[in-house]
């Protein structure tokens, strides 16, 4: 399964990202991708490395760590330092599956969940959708600039070339508090349920407890 989680960025945090972009320098991708990887990844990324990308990177990864639909999805643990992607002139990178663990100490993080934050509109660029294969189809997605598509790590993905234009996208990985993601789906389930719920339910009602009981307890037997 994948999600996509529209509006991550609201116009203003788009338009303050996109700003700091302009003064960053890129480097390429495959200094970052390991040996597998390497042979199928033409991109560019953003060096984050300075003041001005320290602090891009880390305004970034808060705003996608407290996003309610990724605590309600992802239930995140830990999540990766983001990365900035462009590619551009008939560039992509191949089908692949993400690295066990990314970043290295106190930024590692075993990888349940990839996401992919679109920073320019579709339109802007021909081709470069993510394509990840699931479930013995291909599915497909090229969000409008601040949307988010968010999905297992496990699956081989890839993005297709971009014919013209250029294609930027925020990436980055999530760490569970719940490694199975059945488990995952249940618990985004049943808090959807429970803003349904809670539209006609007062929360001290004896179906609001018993469902915050039942979610509570799952929780207890589930998370690492």
């Amino acid at each position: 399964m994948f999600l996509t989680v529209g509006n991550a960025l609201t116009e203003k945090q788009l338009a303050d990202t996109r700003k700091a972009l302009a003064l960053i320098n890129w480097r390429s991708g495959k200094e970052t991708a390991g040996p597998t990887a390497r042979a199928v990844k033409e991109n560019d990324q953003a060096d984050l490395n300075t003041k001005s990308g320290k602090s891009l990177r880390d305004a970034l990864k808060k705003i996608i760590f407290l996003n309610p639909i990724v605590q309600a999805y992802a239930r995140p643990a830990r999540i990766s330092a983001p990365l900035i992607s462009r590619t551009r002139n008939g560039g992509g990178y191949g089908l692949h599956v993400d690295n066990t663990v990314m970043g290295r100490g106190a930024e590692q993080v075993r990888t349940d969940l990839s996401f992919t934050l679109f920073l320019n509109d579709p339109e802007s660029y021909e081709g470069g959708a993510l394509a990840i294969e699931h479930s013995g189809r291909t599915h497909r997605a090229k969000c409008k600039a601040g949307d988010m598509v968010i999905y297992p790590s496990t699956t081989l993905h890839g993005v297709e070339p971009v014919m013209s234009g250029e294609r930027i996208v925020c990436v980055g990985w999530i760490q569970s508090a719940f490694r199975s993601a059945d488990q995952r789906d249940i618990l985004f389930d049943l808090e959807n349920l429970k803003t349904e719920l809670a539209k006609s339910y007062d929360a001290n009602s004896p179906e609001m407890l018993t469902l915050a009981k039942t979610m509570g307890n799952l929780k207890r037997m589930w998370m690492d």
